[in-house]
């Protein structure tokens, strides 16, 4: 009888081990296999996730493949806009250059500036609305952009103004020897013209014409008209433009451009 008991019970143990032992192997299995888990899927995010944009360069057609776990597509887009579409200046005013440009220009003056507002609002309201990259460098492009948008509104809405009424030119701080030349005498003018003239007779191919061209407005009965559009156009126009503070489209924003791209395959005439 005890033999039988004794006997039992060394089953009994027997068994209870072989189930110790498989329930300890699954939770050492279980254990394991968690952070495998977590190793696969990060892997997978951290994979590329490749997409297409296509865009138009002066010479080019270009397919850039660029990675949309980093940039959305709307980004890319508006650093595209950035770089080639608002490149050079938003706003569209009459240039003035001779008798005929001044006097439609005074004539039209009310219409210009009224273009001119509606102009700039949806300018500003596409440079405002215009999501780009979210870096340093393309954040501070768009900064600028906008800035200078804001600058050149207010400087053309004098300049068309002062080609009526130059006294406008004296609520500026800036480039005000033109400014005060148009609103003095007669000899302060001229004096302030001569030098215009022989500034830009200095970088012009034929400097004689220039000069030239000078002295026959400056003996014409339209004398204070022709000073008026040299002072303002070439004088005090050139002046505040020179002011503004605009983005450096250079080598360094092409390089900024092609490096939100994976890779880009061009298709490029001959120039």
């Amino acid at each position: 009888m005890k033999i039988i008991i004794t006997a039992v019970l060394l089953l009994v143990l027997i068994n209870c081990k072989k189930e110790n032992s498989t329930t300890l192997k699954n939770i050492s299995n279980d254990s394991i296999s968690t952070p495998s888990t977590v190793k696969n899927n990060t892997l997978k995010s951290d994979q590329p996730k490749e997409e297409i944009f296509k865009f138009v360069t002066e010479l080019c057609d270009n397919t850039g493949y660029f990675d949309s776990n980093k940039y959305s597509r709307e980004e890319i887009e508006g650093a595209y806009k950035l770089k080639y579409d608002l490149h050079g200046t938003l706003l569209d005013t009459p240039s003035v250059f001779g008798l005929n440009d001044l006097q439609e220009v005074r004539r039209d003056k009310d219409k210009i500036l009224s273009k001119l507002d509606k102009d700039f609002a949806e300018k500003k309201a596409l440079l405002q609305n215009l999501k780009i990259v979210n870096s340093p460098y393309w954040q501070n492009i768009k900064k600028l952009k906008y800035e200078a948008l804001l600058q050149q509104y207010e400087l053309e809405k004098i300049r068309i103004a002062a080609y009526s009424d130059p006294s406008i030119l004296l609520s500026t701080n800036k480039c005000q020897n033109f400014a005060k030349a148009l609103n003095s005498t007669d000899e302060q003018m001229v004096s302030e013209w001569r030098k215009l003239r022989e500034q830009m007779s200095k970088k012009n191919a034929d400097p004689e014409r220039i000069m030239t061209q000078f002295n026959e407005h400056l003996n014409s009965s339209d004398k204070r008209d022709f000073a008026i559009i040299d002072l303002i156009t070439f004088g005090w126009g050139n002046c505040v433009n020179g002011t503004i503070q605009r983005p450096s489209y250079d080598e360094k924003m092409t390089k900024e451009f092609d490096s939100l791209f994976i890779k880009v395959d061009s298709d490029c005439d001959e120039p």
